[in-house]
């Protein structure tokens, strides 16, 4: 059986639910714990490592905890932004939190949409070159959501399979 460990960065709530969704996904031995409480990460076989999408990249705790992960360590990372799914803005976070894990083994990938904090699209709504993306974040206000979640798990499920046929 397989040592796992769930962890992640949030600020608004949306990464720490989609955490909890993978982690109650899981029927092996899985903790789940915040970035800022994750220190022994060698006793783990397999480490999902969540973080919201800020200004198309991660957060500083995060490539902190990615560049302290042993060579060869199992690693699928998970994200929530407020861009559209699929676009540009959605992927450059995880294809960055990739290249900083080189030498690990990265499992998968998962992102969904995440409702962004009233003061940051306030705030960034006040510069021309950001009104395009503060509309297209006001429609991910009701995500992460029930189907967001559904993928989740099954994202949880899929790499647990990946995992154990190596």
């Amino acid at each position: 059986m397989s040592k796992i460990l769930v962890t992640y960065f949030t600020q608004t709530g949306n990464t720490q639910t989609i955490a909890e969704a993978i982690h109650s996904s899981i029927e092996e031995e899985a903790e789940i714990k915040p970035i800022t409480d994750t220190d022994d990460v060698n006793r783990y076989d397999l480490i999902f490592i969540g973080f919201p999408v800020h200004a198309h990249s991660i957060p500083y705790p995060v490539k902190q905890l990615i560049e302290s992960i042993p060579a060869n360590k199992n690693i699928a990372f998970f994200s929530t932004h407020g861009a559209l799914t699929g676009s540009r803005l959605a992927r450059e976070a995880l294809e960055y939190a990739t290249t900083l894990a080189v030498g690990k083994k990265i499992i998968g990938t998962f992102a969904c949409r995440g409702k962004v904090s009233f003061k940051a699209l306030e705030v960034l709504s006040e510069s021309p070159e950001h009104r395009a993306w503060v509309d297209m974040a006001h429609s991910a206000r009701t995500h992460p959501d029930a189907n967001d979640i559904a993928e989740a798990k099954a994202f949880a499920g899929w790499t647990l399979t990946l995992l154990h046929q190596e």
